[in-house]
């Protein structure tokens, strides 16, 4: 119960200093595998614009990936850095839609769930965590997901011990998601919060402890780094 109103509480905080903070431009289980590879280490608003334009140049359904021009690609990939590698990746990504899934990964999503997270963990750049955080904006399972800018929040917390392995991290984090509510969209709401409060204070070098507003009940602020 201390760990539900304390993690409850911490999301709250968050969600009053940052207001709401925008999620993927869909809920498509095959959109947000190209989401999560169509711009590689660019910023979130160049990542959008990346997938924006691949919307209106080329267009997210297997099909139109797969006959796309290489030159089309590219430009659209060009956002982040290695945009040939991310352009085949866009490519190989169509190719396990169509000859795996039937162009209709939805279809496999809404399956069991085991099913689903193998099915996602095919693509490229899509581990567990990726598989789980598509199964959560997809709508179809309440789960935290949070990546490194989220892992590192809940860990300098005090919610989760920040073990060597990032997998011993993570599967902690599993853990103590459990305390929070179970329902998609408040758990969307906190896996996007953590991601933006790890992205804007409490970054992996020099985080801005002084502004924070988790300062008070932070064990890293409070001299625990």
């Amino acid at each position: 119960m201390e760990l539900k109103r304390a993690l409850g509480a911490a999301i709250e905080t968050l969600a009053t200093h940052y207001g709401k903070v925008p999620g993927p431009p869909t809920s498509d289980p095959f959109e947000l595998v190209l989401w999560e590879n169509v711009a590689y280490l660019a910023s979130p608003e160049k990542r959008r614009e990346a997938f924006e334009e691949l919307r209106k140049t080329i267009g997210t359904s297997p099909a139109a990936i797969a006959g796309a021009p290489e030159s089309a690609l590219q430009k659209v990939t060009g956002r982040g850095i290695l945009s040939r590698d991310f352009a085949d990746k866009l490519r190989e990504c169509a190719r396990i839609a169509l000859e795996e899934h039937g162009g209709n990964l939805a279809a496999v999503v809404r399956g069991p769930l085991p099913a689903a997270r193998r099915a996602l963990r095919a693509y490229p750049g899509i581990g567990e965590p990726g598989a789980e955080k598509i199964l959560l904006f997809a709508g179809r399972e309440a789960l935290l997901a949070p990546e490194s800018n989220g892992l590192r929040v809940l860990a300098r917390l005090g919610f989760v011990r920040e073990e060597k392995s990032y997998a011993k991290t993570y599967a902690a984090a599993r853990d103590a998601a459990k305390a929070l509510s179970q329902v998609v969209r408040a758990m969307q709401k906190a896996h996007l919060l953590l991601q933006e409060h790890g992205r804007a204070l409490c970054k992996r070098t020099a985080p801005r402890c002084e502004v924070c507003p988790l300062a008070r009940i932070c064990v890293y602020a409070r001299g625990g780094r």
